[in-house]
């Protein structure tokens, strides 16, 4: 297997770390906009780097990513570029006659009379649009191939084979205790991406009523995560497992929540009351008087620390998990699958702080066992599409075991 990796920020650096321990591919064209960031992270391999090679890319240029796939016999195109860009790469993978795996699907658009109520254009609808020409190529596009969604998903259709008869509640929740040094707001994932999933309306599914939207931050409730993070308060946020997990897996109701504590909420409440969470240009005049056009969201972007280079500052854990209530045998039956990754252990063993890493190895698994046909498909499918088992003991093997708790 060829692979051209896009994207050499926290998470693609992330993935280069995990799979040079891997022999399942050839070689890992790692490309970037920055050629020095790409340069950097293949040479922080060390002597695994010799199955890497860094290039410089504009993910945005369509035509110059289907060049680079072809010149280089890619068979896959792995996306870790924020969801600006997944259109882009996912066009130019299907003109390459390439695979296509992403961890965030493509953008959302709020209904424009009634967005708090109704969805409008839904996160993944574009992409799974085009699924009729994704099939009719025999190429598969492995969309929402990260932690969450991704393993999150991997860990619903896991519940529906396994551990229950009928699903009444499939809900995923999300929280950590990590702290970061020396920092009051230091968001440990892309400010950009945490923008647009917790601005954007929260979708929410029924089986009677389909696809609707609430208020973000809505409905908080407390959640007792595992293995010492605790009691945590979530609430209703935009993601993408709610519109993969229906489209698979029989539930009577699918939700997000995402434990992001009222200090955060508070800022983020902030930066859209002032209108710095837009990302449409606007004029700027310069120091020298000459008017330039900047994206709020990528200024408040640039002021933030990059999340990638926060880890020796962090200090704690974050879990991933899919919270399911149904019935077993006739019996009532609640559980909690989840994925903990200590920040201590994957700065130690990797040098990729724990929530970055998280994201990357699930991609790194998926990729692999498509390299060995333990997944096969074609056309724009989720992670539910596939059998879970599979990857769940490669998650295993991989060093980082997942856990199940009766609740």
């Amino acid at each position: 297997m060829r692979i051209l990796l896009v994207g050499a920020g926290g998470v693609g650096t992330a993935v280069t770390r995990i799979a040079a321990r891997r022999t399942f591919f050839d070689h890992m064209l790692v490309a970037d906009y920055d050629l020095p960031r790409a340069k950097a992270a293949v040479a922080a391999l060390g002597a695994d780097a010799h199955r890497f090679t860094p290039v410089k890319l504009d993910a945005a240029d369509r035509d110059a990513v289907t060049a680079l796939l072809r010149e280089h016999r890619c068979d896959v195109l792995l996306n870790a570029t924020d969801p600006r860009f997944v259109l882009p790469l996912f066009d130019a993978a299907l003109a390459a006659g390439a695979d296509y795996l992403d961890m965030a699907m493509s953008m959302s658009r709020p209904h424009p009379e009634r967005p708090y109520e109704e969805v409008g254009v839904k996160l993944g609808d574009e992409q799974f649009a085009r699924a009729p020409a994704w099939a009719a190529s025999g190429r598969l596009a492995l969309v929402g191939m990260g932690v969450e969604p991704g393993l999150a998903d991997v860990f619903a259709r896991y519940a529906a084979d396994e551990l229950f008869d009928e699903i009444e509640e499939i809900g995923i929740r999300d929280g950590a205790n990590l702290t970061v040094d020396g920092y009051d707001f230091a968001p440990s994932f892309s400010i950009w991406t945490t923008i647009e999933e917790c601005l954007n309306p929260p979708v929410i599914y029924e089986k009677d009523r389909g696809w609707y939207t609430t208020e973000p931050f809505s409905e908080p409730e407390v959640f007792d995560f595992p293995e010492g993070i605790g009691p945590v308060e979530c609430v209703n946020v935009e993601h993408e497992e709610v519109l993969l997990v229906p489209r698979w897996v029989d539930a009577g109701r699918v939700t997000f929540k995402y434990g992001l504590g009222e200090e955060f909420i508070g800022t983020l409440k902030t930066l859209h009351a002032l209108g710095v969470d837009r990302t449409e240009p606007v004029p700027v005049r310069g120091d020298g008087g000459a008017t330039v056009r900047v994206s709020p969201r990528d200024v408040v972007a640039a002021v933030l620390p990059n999340p990638a280079e926060l880890g020796a500052r962090m200090h704690g854990k974050t879990c991933a998990g899919t919270w399911v209530k149904g019935v077993k045998d006739g019996r009532p039956r609640e559980v909690y699958l989840y994925h903990v990754v200590d920040n201590q252990w994957s700065m130690r063993e990797y040098g990729s702080q724990a929530v970055v890493w998280q994201t990357a190895v699930n991609p790194v698994i998926a990729l692999e066992l498509l390299a060995e046909g333990a997944w096969k498909g074609s056309g724009v499918l989720g992670p539910e599409a596939f059998e879970p088992r599979p990857f769940l003991d490669l998650l295993v093997e991989y060093g980082s075991p997942w856990g199940l708790r009766e609740q």
